[in-house]
């Protein structure tokens, strides 16, 4: 904001709050009382109080009178205040823990001068000042161990608070959401029609919890709002690092670097330009389908698709300083996004849909970029499968998911570990499917001739070998043995 919007925000802020009939416990008014000890205390009390209550932030408020809310001036400046020797400002910060990014705003109002101290909500763990953690219960400060129910409470909100409430941008103003959002794009994907007035677009987004008022009357935008829809990431620091990277290699290795673009929109709107970007980088196999030639991306669109929207929705928000990134290779493409999954990866294509980011999750379904029912990873499969592609591989790096498809590879070259892959993946698919698998259905899914029976009783051996796949009843014979996976 410029700083006659600042301005304006904070006289609006102050406003607000005067409107209260009492102080809560997430605020609190000061004349002239500025002892350095007091608002290290009331910084942790009225953070933590702010996350009790649900609040964005506190705010300790000098200039007002606690009962009738008169505005009297305040002669405290905390640019020039000290404690000791050290600037008040560096003393605070030392001493708090975790580093809270509060700020003192001066400003005038009504002629007299005023200071706001605003308080950010305690996030991961209780705030503490030098070594202790307040909260205000009423409008008394106290400690926080005195108060087990309260320190339950507050653990139990560190615990449930998920990444797209938090707020990416704060105290904006009605046109600057509509400048930041793509809301045209919002109601496109939702089929909806577009309104005609600022304030309909602006509760839709409010009722999608794309923004929450502020305690100013203006608004604060949210993680979901601005993951999703934001006209450019690089407006909401850090979440421009969670813009996708895609990369493209000469070779194998990633000595040499080809091409490499960053993504800038939300994903809601950058999806469907992303899917088609990474498509028209992939290699192209010649086809011939009915006396015609024809080109095809080497890898299944719809499997491409699946594997990026599950990067984006599942992913880890908490791992900071990277984001979701695709990687294409000459003899394969690997999709990363930060976070260990909730789910083994070997169970990927059976278990049900778990993200730590469900209404992300939730509105990428309702825009029908992926699917209610499941995570897309049967569909990845039957696209290899039904391409005769090698099987996916899903692994699990330095703290992140990877998800991987190779370039097609005669079944000669494929290494043990490849076809064992490839067999458990296609038992698998075929139990969700609520069939067996056999050696027909191998030899139908590798392209064998039915002559050559013993080359997929080999793979099925060595799969049983490392305990991926078991006979669906322990007495069958071999001539018409079934297969299950392991976990069946």
């Amino acid at each position: 904001m410029s700083n006659e919007s600042t301005a304006k925000y904070h006289r609006g802020l102050v406003t607000e709050l005067r409107k209260l009939p009492v102080e809560t416990p997430w605020l609190e008014f000061k004349h002239n009382i500025a002892d350095p000890q007091d608002i290290g205390e009331y910084l942790s009390a009225l953070s933590n109080a702010a996350a009790l209550e649900g609040k964005a932030n506190a705010y300790l408020l000098w200039g007002i009178e606690n009962g009738s809310h008169e505005v009297l001036g305040t002669s405290f400046r905390p640019g020039t205040a000290k404690q000791g020797n050290e600037d008040l400002e560096n003393w605070l910060v030392r001493l708090l823990s975790p580093r809270l990014h509060f700020k003192f705003h001066s400003i005038e109002y009504d002629g007299k001068p005023l200071v706001i101290l605003e308080i950010p909500r305690a996030h991961t763990k209780p705030t503490q000042f030098a070594g202790t953690e307040y909260v205000r219960v009423g409008s008394y400060r106290q400690k926080l161990k005195d108060h087990p129910e309260l320190e339950r409470a507050l653990w139990r909100i560190f615990d449930t608070t998920p990444f797209e409430r938090r707020l990416a941008k704060e105290h904006v103003d009605s046109s600057d959401v509509i400048s930041l959002l793509d809301y045209p794009a919002y109601f496109q994907l939702l089929q909806r029609a577009l309104p005609d007035n600022v304030d309909a677009i602006l509760d839709a987004f409010k009722d999608d919890d794309m923004i929450v008022s502020d305690d100013a009357g203006a608004w604060n935008i949210t993680n979901l709002g601005a993951i999703l829809f934001a006209r450019s990431l690089n407006n909401f620091k850090p979440l421009d690092r969670k813009s996708v990277r895609v990369i493209v290699y000469g070779g194998k290795g990633r000595i040499r670097t080809v091409k490499e673009q960053r993504g800038d929109k939300g994903y809601a709107i950058g999806f469907e330009g992303l899917i088609r970007f990474i498509n028209e980088l992939l290699p192209r196999n010649e086809v011939i389908g009915q006396a015609l030639r024809k080109e095809v991306p080497m890898y299944p669109e719809l499997a491409v698709r699946e594997l990026v929207a599950n990067a984006l929705i599942h992913q880890d928000f908490s791992v900071t300083g990277t984001g979701p990134m695709v990687e294409i290779f000459s003899d394969r493409m690997e999709i990363t996004n930060p976070g260990l999954p909730l789910v083994k990866t070997e169970r990927f294509l059976d278990s049900p849909p778990r993200s730590r980011n469900e209404s992300l999750a939730s509105f990428m379904r309702r825009i029908g970029v992926c699917e209610e029912r499941g995570s897309g990873v049967d569909k990845v499969v039957f696209e290899t499968e039904f391409y005769q592609l090698p099987a996916p591989s899903f692994e699990t790096p330095n703290d992140s998911t990877r998800s991987v498809l190779f370039a097609h590879k005669p079944l000669n070259d494929m290494d043990r570990s490849e076809k064992v892959r490839a067999c458990y993946l296609h038992a698998a698919l075929r139990f969700v499917q609520r069939e067996p698998m056999t050696n027909t259905t191998l030899r139908e899914r590798f392209g064998i001739e039915e002559q050559n029976r013993a080359t997929a009783s080999r793979i099925i051996s060595d799969t049983l070998e490392d305990g991926l796949i078991r006979p669906l009843t322990a007495d069958q014979g071999r001539k018409h043995a079934k297969y299950l996976p392991f976990w069946a």
